[in-house]
């Protein structure tokens, strides 16, 4: 997983070793330097990022400020010449600390200690059905087991491996419960499951034993969505 980080830094040979350190590790992305803190706050009040690089020795509005001013939501890795600022840094619960004049080594370890410690955003697993509303019920339709729904008058017959579904929820509405990796609209009444399809043509589609026309007004979405032309 990526990190988005900034450097606060007011000397600009401390920033260029920082910013060439970054360059180094494939996990890092250097959106931002600044020489002040007061900057580096207005940015971060619009601009939310995963990792500081923090100086904390700087003129009218220091590191150590910065930190008890605002509730940083990012990750912070404090860099001084003066050791007597580590307990105040811990105190602040920072990630890690260097001292200058650190190397690289060190600058990747506590790199990657921010990198361990970055909360995960993986997304929900992608839903397996659907309730379709038939009458006074709702019946569960397996997304794996669709082939096709054909649209017949006011009606959409939901046809699968196992049953054919008459409902009266609109394309619109299929559409929106149904994940785009499952299935596709192809043509003003039907929409196939991707997966079902044996042979695609330029103007139709073949599922099992059932040809389905492909109209103008879809084609094009519907070959990039399957990643093919004819």
């Amino acid at each position: 997983m990526s990190m988005t980080c900034i450097i606060v830094e007011d000397e600009p040979l401390a920033q260029e070793r920082t910013k060439g350190y970054i360059e180094r590790v494939p996990f890092l992305t250097l959106l931002a330097v600044f020489d002040n803190g007061m900057d580096a706050l207005v940015y971060l009040q619009q601009h939310p990022v995963d990792l500081i690089f923090l100086d904390i020795q700087m003129d009218d509005f220091s590191g150590i400020q910065l930190l008890e001013s605002s509730q940083l939501k990012s990750q912070v890795i404090l860099t001084t010449a003066y050791h007597e600022y580590a307990i105040k840094g811990f105190d602040l619960r920072v990630t890690d600390y260097l001292l200058k004049p650190f190397t690289f080594e060190r600058f990747l370890q506590a790199a990657n200690k921010a990198h361990t410690q970055q909360p995960t955003t993986d997304k929900p697993p992608e839903k397996n059905f659907i309730f379709i509303k038939t009458g006074h019920q709702l019946k569960k339709l397996v997304l794996h087991e669709l082939l096709y729904i054909e649209g017949k008058r006011d009606y959409r017959k939901v046809c699968t491996t196992q049953s054919a579904i008459m409902t009266l929820q609109t394309f619109t509405e299929l559409e929106t419960e149904i994940p785009a990796s499952v299935a596709c609209r192809v043509h003003k009444s039907y929409m196939v499951a991707l997966d079902k399809i044996d042979t695609v043509e330029k103007d139709a589609v073949h599922i099992q034993d059932r040809i389905i026309p492909v109209s103008e007004s879809y084609r094009k979405a519907f070959f990039e969505r399957i990643g093919k032309n004819l």
